[in-house]
């Protein structure tokens, strides 16, 4: 009696313990006798019959894997180091499992190496200004080693970028002379319309003297709502000849 209460009791813990609970996110790649079972079990309730099965969880969720700071050095020279951020999943989880020995570690690996290699081939100005046009690049490359793996990889974000002080402060200057050459190009492209428009203007006075009068009577009102004590008055050439010509009349 006893010994039926004992077989009993053991088979009883045996079951229990080859009760497993996964999680909805969560599969079991489970391996009888050292071969796989043929889909990978999950989620909910099941068996695992130890020590015939042996099981292997695989999360299904997002990993967002942070990639350390890499040394890189760009098509012109330029020593930088550069962080990224890659989010994948599993999408297969035998393969996950039977593929590599380690996937996180893989995917990790094989991130840092593109990193460097994808990015050694553009120059500084493309690294800073084309992050966009790299990220779809290095995603695509990361994907495509990956896919045999059961892994897809579905964004890579560069992080920073850390650039040598001497090359913040070039690219500083090269910033103010940029907008120094701007500026110029601008004011210049002013005096070259302002000129247009004076020529346009001096054609029409010259076409009627009397515009002129108009003009300089303009300008003297203007002078004087500025309470000045001196007002110059031009004189026109014309007038200081009538009175040469007046004096000599009168010498003679």
């Amino acid at each position: 009696m006893y010994t039926v209460l004992i077989v009993v009791s053991l088979v009883v813990l045996y079951l229990l313990n080859a009760i497993k609970v996964l999680r909805e996110y969560e599969r079991g790649v489970i391996f009888r006798l050292g071969r796989v079972l043929a889909k990978p079990k999950g989620p909910g309730l099941i068996f695992v019959f130890p020590p015939i099965d042996r099981i292997v969880r695989v999360s299904l969720r997002i990993v967002v894997m942070d990639i350390p700071p890499q040394d890189v050095i760009t098509k012109d020279n330029v020593s930088v180091k550069v962080n990224a951020v890659v989010y994948f999943r599993v999408m297969e989880p035998q393969k996950a499992v039977l593929e590599v020995q380690d996937y996180l570690f893989a995917t990790s690996q094989l991130a840092q190496t593109t990193l460097r290699s994808v990015l050694g081939v553009v120059e500084l100005d493309g690294l800073l200004s084309e992050r966009e046009k790299l990220n779809v690049q290095l995603q695509e490359i990361i994907d495509k080693h990956t896919d045999p793996w059961g892994i897809k990889v579905q964004l890579v974000e560069m992080k920073h970028v850390d650039l040598p002080e001497n090359m913040v402060r070039a690219i500083a200057r090269q910033a103010e002379a940029e907008r120094e050459r701007r500026a110029k190009v601008i004011h210049a492209e002013g005096e070259f319309q302002a000129s247009h428009k004076l020529k346009e203007a001096a054609d029409i006075i010259s076409a009627n003297p009397q515009a002129l009068q108009l003009r300089f009577l303009g300008t003297l009102a203007e002078i004087a709502t500025e309470k000045n004590s001196t007002i110059v008055f031009p004189l026109p050439i014309e007038m200081m000849k009538a009175f040469s010509m007046g004096k000599k009349e009168t010498t003679d």
